[in-house]
């Protein structure tokens, strides 16, 4: 399981921008989700899991509707099998098409993902919640 809470500084600029400014912000056409070794933070950056057969998901259309103050994942997102280790996942990410960083956070617990393991976020895993 996992929750993101931190926007990343992109997404607050987009957000702040629609809300308090009328500068439209087009909502992203696909979302991916990312596994990471070590965290992102609001500017980007953390370690992507890489090799192994690792691929970032689609993600695009695989949240319910906010409902008691989160939105969850209603589809599961399966990252697959590793051919090769993907050493202790910590964290995961919410990109759009263009690459940039909507959210992040943290994995309720780390995961060490060994050839031969896989990753997956069952339905409902996957929460994001604002503070």
């Amino acid at each position: 399981m996992a929750t993101g809470t931190a926007l990343s500084n992109y997404l607050e600029e987009k957000v702040l921008n629609e809300v308090l400014s009328g500068v439209a912000y087009a909502a992203p056409t696909a979302l991916t989700c990312h596994l990471y070794t070590a965290a992102p933070t609001d500017a980007g950056g953390g370690t992507e899991v890489s090799g192994g057969s690792y691929v970032a998901q689609t993600c695009t259309s695989s949240f319910a509707v906010w409902a008691a103050g989160v939105v969850a994942n209603d589809v599961a997102i399966d990252f697959g099998t590793a051919t090769a280790d993907w050493r202790t996942v910590t964290h995961f990410g919410i990109k759009d098409q263009s690459g940039n960083l909507l959210l992040w956070g943290a994995l309720t617990a780390s995961k060490v993902i060994s050839n031969g393991d896989g990753a997956k976020f069952a339905v409902g895993a996957l929460t994001v919640a604002l503070d």
